[in-house]
């Protein structure tokens, strides 16, 4: 079974982390952000993976660490329950409507660490959550994944729903990305990711 479990710890930050890929959307997150535990069970529940995030940090600073911090574990155990990404489907994509917002995330389980967002949010915070968190937690997802990852907002006026659809969408995407193919071998021309 594709699993790990991570803990990391710094001056700022105490983050516990496992996650089940082929779970069945188990959530149990404890962040200390409430929005940020929101989008997280959201990610599990539409990625169809088990997640659990127990997560302390710096808080009367702001949200910055735990969330960035977050994003750095997540990355690294989905990397870690991936292996050598042999066998699995490697491109996913969605297009993730919520309300008026629309959302699309493209990504690749390349080994090659990049990330591309946009997203025209309009106000600085949905409850504790700074909106331009959601581009710090992906970039470290990313980078720590080692994700080739895309994401935009073309449009929408609530800043809860477009980052809401964001995260859906990485999901979707995420989920077809890693899921099973025959045969077992790395979806590349050079034979490895």
């Amino acid at each position: 079974m594709r699993t790990a479990q991570i803990t990391r710890k710094t001056k700022e930050t105490e983050i516990s982390l496992s996650l089940a890929l082929d779970g069945a959307g188990q959530a149990d997150i404890r962040t200390g952000i409430g929005f940020f535990d929101h989008m997280l069970t959201a990610l599990a529940v539409h990625a169809g993976m088990d997640l659990s995030v127990q997560a302390t940090g710096d808080l009367e600073v702001d949200c910055h660490h735990t969330v960035e911090d977050t994003g750095i574990v997540l990355g690294d155990a989905l990397a870690q329950a991936l292996g050598d990404k042999s066998g699995i489907a490697r491109y996913g994509s969605a297009l993730i409507p919520m309300d008026e917002a629309l959302a699309q995330s493209v990504l690749d389980v390349s080994g090659r660490a990049f990330l591309v967002f946009s997203a025209p949010f309009r106000g600085e915070r949905v409850g504790s959550f700074d909106t331009c968190m959601t581009e710090e937690f992906f970039r470290a997802l990313a980078f720590h994944a080692g994700l080739t990852l895309h994401l935009q907002v073309p449009y929408g006026a609530n800043d809860h729903h477009m980052i809401e659809a964001v995260f859906k969408a990485f999901a979707h995407s995420l989920r077809q990305a890693v899921s099973p193919l025959a045969g077992g071998q790395p979806l590349s021309t050079k034979g490895v990711l």
